[in-house]
């Protein structure tokens, strides 16, 4: 059996799996780090940059930095909180998240992200980019203009689905999520009750006729910040 080992995070000696990452033995701990392409069971990417803390005080991604005997790590300060609204109003910016209209409100993790650090209107100015919208698929919407490129329905479907029906194409500001058919989803053998629909942590899969099932004002950001489970964990 593995030896635990301990470290410092915020101050506080927190107990670790040597296997374990930063992000994993925080959640463990009751520490929310606030994060957007990882999710629990999917192999970490780090492509968000927004659970980014300091380790020994260098940036690291806590969801890819593995733990390690004694190390000082840094997550709830005013510079590195800073620097993960800055990533996520950008994030908003780059798209087009009309959070109003959309059915994933109250269940968007960006969106909550947002209500976490604060913003109500981002500092940057909008690209309002025109971006394929596949509506092909009878029980699946697509839509590119909400994907932030998290890779996280790529890593589910390849992951827990067992299929590979999407993938990243491009580069730069041309990045787009694509699917293995050339008719689009349609095409491919994609179903709605796979996690990686459910995966989407903005509106960019959504099954299609349960939009608004749960009433705006009781859905899940509606009515608890954003790693609130995690931090109850401690408490």
């Amino acid at each position: 059996m593995s030896q635990a080992i301990t470290f410092l995070l915020d101050g506080i000696e927190i107990a670790a799996e040597p296997d374990q990452t930063i992000l994993e033995a925080a959640d463990a701990a009751g520490v929310y780090i606030p994060r957007l392409c990882a999710m629990k069971w999917l192999s970490p990417s780090g492509s968000c940059r927004i659970c980014t803390v300091l380790v020994n005080g260098r940036p690291q991604a806590a969801c890819t930095q593995p733990v390690a005997p004694g190390i000082v790590v840094e997550n709830d300060t005013e510079q590195l909180n800073a620097w993960r609204r800055d990533l996520v109003e950008m994030l908003l910016v780059e798209g087009n998240h009309y959070c109003m209209f959309c059915e994933k409100s109250g269940f968007c993790e960006l969106q909550a992200l947002a209500y976490r650090f604060g913003i109500t209107a981002p500092k940057y100015p909008y690209r309002f980019p025109r971006r394929e919208v596949d509506a092909s698929h009878p029980d699946v919407f697509l839509d590119r203009n909400r994907c932030v490129l998290c890779g996280r329905c790529l890593r589910a479907s390849a992951e827990m689905d067992g299929k590979g029906v999407f993938g990243l194409v491009g580069r730069g500001s041309h990045r787009l999520l694509s699917v293995n058919a050339e008719d689009g989803l349609a095409g491919t053998d994609l179903a709605a009750t796979d996690r990686a629909v459910s995966a989407c942590p903005t509106g960019a899969l959504l099954p299609k006729r349960v939009g608004f099932a749960v009433p705006v004002g009781q859905r899940k950001f509606d009515r608890e910040m954003i790693g609130a489970d995690i931090q109850a964990v401690r408490t």
